[in-house]
């Protein structure tokens, strides 16, 4: 996921929402809210699909209006965002390229890059002799219009570029199935694809059930990552709109993050593509006693340590009554139908404490 800025504040200010739990398996939390154990689900597993590849033409309209035509699905896929590697493995198709791969394997679990995949650079930022020394019959980037700058260069290559739309505030949940859709369409796997979101659907269901069977009463809520800027810690709420709020909200949660709360806390307002606002600690006092699950990113540089300092933080009721639950590492917050089931399983999980 690509913001605005580029994540100028580094790979970690969009963290990776954390959860290593997989599609259809569970996620064992512990009273600390970590340690979190994972095996790839079989009905989810590439080694066990038996879906065919489709072999005529491909024709579709991306995600920035544009026709995209190949003779036939493509096969050599070098992809420059994670949620769409991600969408290309869970297709059972491992790319030839992707951007910043070490970020990946360190942000997004849901799906285990192969080894030997070539590195071409930087999201929004490709080498791109690397990438076309790799012979792509297809390039999978992220885009909102149809001048965004990587893809005015890329199309004057020859080889043909699939622009897909991040997020979108309208409906991130619905936007994340299509962008899955439009890339199984490109690589012949409409029906991998159907399946899976098949799986999605019933996973989200699921989650809900069990937590109106658990009856849970805390329902207002926060999701929020963060990062360290200038020695003082960076808070982002997702705001109405975000994919982690929309989930919550499927699930039956109650978004706390309001635009009356953005308005006197936030800096700049809601991110009009992703939902996500920005604040500081004490903006957290907004949300007054919800619920507040946060990222955990673990890694050296993670704003957590800080945060757990703050006088501020340790006085907020939902720290105060142990409502406060870190999501333990490895779900990317800006992923597809596998990012997303680990997150609806963390939800359910620390709230019914399974």
């Amino acid at each position: 996921m690509i913001l605005v800025t580029r994540l100028a504040a580094t790979a970690a200010t969009l963290t990776a929402v954390a959860v290593t739990v997989t599609a259809c398996g569970t996620t064992n939390i512990d009273s600390a809210g970590a340690g979190p154990s994972a095996t790839a689900p079989a009905s989810q597993s590439c080694a066990d699909d038996t879906t065919k590849t489709a072999t005529g033409p491909v024709s579709l309209t991306d995600g920035v209006g544009r026709k995209v035509e190949l003779a036939k699905p493509a096969q050599r896929v070098a992809v420059l965002e994670w949620q769409q590697t991600e969408d290309l493995l869970t297709l059972c198709l491992n790319p030839v390229a992707v951007a910043d791969p070490k970020g990946y394997g360190t942000y997004v679990k849901a799906e285990k890059l192969p080894a030997g995949v070539v590195d071409v650079g930087q999201r929004g930022e490709p080498d791109l002799d690397a990438l076309y020394a790799t012979n792509p019959d297809l390039i999978i980037v992220e885009a909102f219009k149809a001048d965004d700058e990587v893809l005015t260069k890329l199309q004057q290559r020859g080889v043909p570029v699939l622009a897909t739309l991040g997020a979108d505030v309208s409906g991130q949940v619905q936007n994340m199935k299509k962008v899955f859709s439009m890339i199984a369409t490109a690589v012949g796997r409409t029906e991998r694809a159907e399946s899976v979101l098949r799986q999605f659907d019933q996973h989200l269901t699921e989650g809900r059930q069990k937590l109106t069977a658990a009856n849970v009463k805390a329902t207002d809520f926060l999701f929020f990552d963060g990062w360290i800027e200038g020695g003082n810690v960076v808070i982002r709420p997702y705001g109405k709109g975000a994919l982690f709020t929309e989930l919550g909200e499927q699930l039956g949660l109650k978004p706390a993050w309001t635009d009356e709360i953005d308005k006197a806390y936030g800096n700049g307002g809601v991110d009009p593509s992703y939902g996500l606002a920005q604040t500081d600690i004490e903006g957290l006092t907004a949300v007054g006693g919800a619920t507040l699950f946060y990222s955990n990113d673990d890694t050296a540089d993670s704003y957590v340590g800080e945060l757990r300092k703050s006088p501020i933080w340790t006085a907020l009721p939902a720290v105060k009554e142990g409502r406060a639950y870190a999501f333990p590492a490895g779900v990317w917050g800006a992923g597809g139908p596998l990012s997303n089931e680990q997150a609806i399983d963390a939800y359910v999980n620390i709230l019914t404490k399974q």
